[in-house]
């Protein structure tokens, strides 16, 4: 069993009571759908994961509100139900992506489609499209409902793009980056900004948040398929062989992780020092995140 099939969530130690909250609401979501077909699947979906994505979001809003008199106890709900539609895109998107590259095993476990068959997966993630519009108009909030809806596109587009260029011997470093700031970097990006939405960031405070979710994005792919890229048949994996498969090559990548690193790192500078800030710094050290 490869890496991104192991069990344990590296995050579960320091961040078990921002997890534990996050993992309460996703399931009070999924529980309103009891009665359905898709329940099930539902559940067996959604769990397991890092939840990173998510914990990204509720500790910006944290970040962004720590040096202002507006409290955000007041919007503690809409933050994790936000965090509920980021984890369910993410799941969303695992579901397609599993049928894509032909995975077998997700999380220590059988994929989805293994599980469920094609046509269940197709349909799950459609229905969980439609639980993500529910939770949006239940938070009511134009700038976030939009700031999902560029994400699910964005990730739609970049996973059409690899798609394309896996067919492409001429493959160059430039493509991989923009399929990864689609498909996954897009997510972190929507994450870091909604949480700064909702804890009542100001307008630039908001941006270095995108901005720095962008860029974790971006390192966070690039650390996974270094990772794994001689154990998987995927666009890294097509990249390296374009490059003759040269150390050198694969050193070139893992600074290009740490630079990405730290320039999300760089941008939380724009943001008041508190303990969620020095959280999200924590996050950008990826080699702490992926086990």
């Amino acid at each position: 069993m490869n890496r991104r099939n192991a069990e344990t969530n590296p995050l579960t130690e320091q961040f078990s009571s921002y997890l534990s909250r996050i993992d309460d609401s996703l399931a009070r979501e999924l529980d309103i759908y009891s009665w359905s077909e898709f329940y099930a699947p539902l559940r067996y979906a959604s769990d397991g994961g890092k939840r990173i994505r998510p914990l990204i979001l509720v500790l910006s809003s944290e970040s962004v509100n720590a040096d202002k008199k507006e409290g955000i106890d007041d919007n503690k709900e809409d933050i994790f139900l936000a965090s509920s539609a980021i984890e369910l895109l993410h799941t969303e998107s695992v579901i397609h992506d599993d049928i894509i590259d032909e995975e077998n095993l997700r999380r220590g476990k059988p994929s989805f489609h293994v599980k469920y068959g094609y046509n269940s997966s197709i349909l799950t993630a459609d229905f969980v499209l439609g639980i993500i519009l529910n939770i949006g108009s239940k938070i009511d909030s134009p700038k976030i409902s939009a700031e999902l809806s560029k994400a699910a596109t964005k990730m739609s587009e970049g996973e059409m793009m690899e798609i394309m260029l896996a067919k492409d011997p001429r493959l160059k470093e430039d493509d991989y980056i923009k399929v990864v700031e689609h498909k996954t970097a897009s997510l972190f990006e929507a994450a870091a900004k909604i949480g700064a939405i909702l804890g009542f960031g100001l307008e630039d405070e908001i941006r270095a948040m995108g901005s720095f979710g962008h860029l974790l994005g971006i390192a966070y792919q690039i650390h996974d398929d270094l990772l794994d890229w001689n154990n998987e048949d995927r666009l890294f994996n097509m990249l390296v062989k374009n490059n003759e498969q040269s150390v050198e090559f694969v050193a070139k990548m893992e600074k290009l992780f740490l630079s990405y690193s730290i320039k999300a790192k760089n941008e939380l500078r724009k943001i008041a020092d508190s303990v969620s800030k020095k959280h999200l710094e924590h996050l950008t050290d990826l080699t702490y995140i992926q086990v």
